[in-house]
């Protein structure tokens, strides 16, 4: 068998998830990777040193800038019949072209997956992760996301792959990339990050965020938010952690002021280690916490940024 796992790029480099894919990609089969870009040759040439991959796709276009799903679903769905699987990463453009391909091909799609059982069978979270399914599909061919904090990542370096170019599609003339606006930041990104360091509607308002970033800052950590302080206005969307946000699983997950509610709890739990900090001892999150200060974290938190700054 042979899988398409199509790359999350920004044209100069890949994204961390990609590595993911391709382990999750090499346990069906021999691995191609699909970059479709704008001058994204970078790219290409990065996807083919990564371990695992036999083969990289590159189709170059204007139309492929963004990843508009209007134009890179059809090219995909033209690849689709020499592949047995299809794999993203659950990022955001994977979320957007992998159910519109799987609508073309008429098959179901099967997102989120975080183990392979078998070339037809997968398991995946339910119920903001409480369960997990397992599913099995009958389709020729299997579109999956998978995500990526369940599969090691494969090795960036030390791969030889061939960069084949391909036919670029038509441009469907049903949108256009405008321009993005990234938030910048000198932390780590919140999705691969090793430390963590996320507050909740207990830190109050935005001013008082400032000591969860002195404390995320201390031990060289990314910053994250639970969806209460998101909605709150505290911080940008970008911070949510949980179901509706960025699934994390780092080394180290610092959760402040964060009553730790089931949509929140799907985001981290996966976490290595896990330290609250809460003042209501009966709070849910201690249920998840591998260490836990019953305080106010008003006092804890720069007394314990003064500590690590010794």
């Amino acid at each position: 068998m042979t899988v398409l796992v199509i790359a999350d790029h920004n044209n100069a480099s890949l994204g961390a998830a990609t590595l993911n894919a391709v382990t999750a990609g090499a346990k069906l089969g021999d691995v191609h990777v699909l970059v479709a870009g704008k001058d994204a040759g970078a790219a290409a040439e990065a996807a083919a040193k990564v371990q695992g991959v036999a083969k990289v796709l590159h189709a170059e276009g204007d139309q492929y800038q963004g990843g508009l799903p209007e134009n890179l679903a059809p090219l995909i769905v033209g690849l689709a019949g020499d592949y047995s699987h299809i794999v993203a990463s659950s990022s955001s453009v994977a979320k957007n072209v992998l159910p519109r391909v799987a609508a073309l091909l008429d098959v179901a799609q099967i997102s989120d997956a975080i183990e392979i059982v078998s070339e037809d069978t997968f398991v995946r979270p339910i119920y903001a992760g409480n369960a997990l399914a397992t599913v099995q599909s009958s389709d020729k061919v299997k579109v999956l996301t998978i995500r990526g904090t369940a599969f090691k990542a494969a090795e960036a370096e030390g791969g030889s792959a061939a960069v084949e170019t391909i036919a670029a599609g038509e441009d469907a003339g049903l949108s256009r990339f405008v321009g993005q606006s990234l938030s910048k930041s000198e932390r780590p990104e919140l999705a691969s990050a090793k430390i963590v360091v996320s507050g909740g509607r207990g830190v109050g308002s935005s001013d008082n965020f400032k000591i969860i970033e002195g404390l995320a800052d201390a031990l060289g950590a990314a910053v994250g938010a639970s969806r209460a302080a998101v909605d709150a206005g505290y911080v940008p969307n970008d911070y949510q952690v949980g179901q509706t946000g960025k699934v994390v699983a780092p080394q180290l997950y610092v959760a402040v002021g964060i009553s730790g509610a089931i949509q929140h709890l799907a985001g981290m739990k996966d976490s290595k280690v896990i330290v609250a900090i809460n003042k209501d001892e009966e709070a849910p999150i201690f249920q998840v916490a591998d260490y836990g200060l019953v305080g106010d974290l008003f006092k804890i938190v720069p007394e314990l940024t003064e500590t690590l700054q010794k």
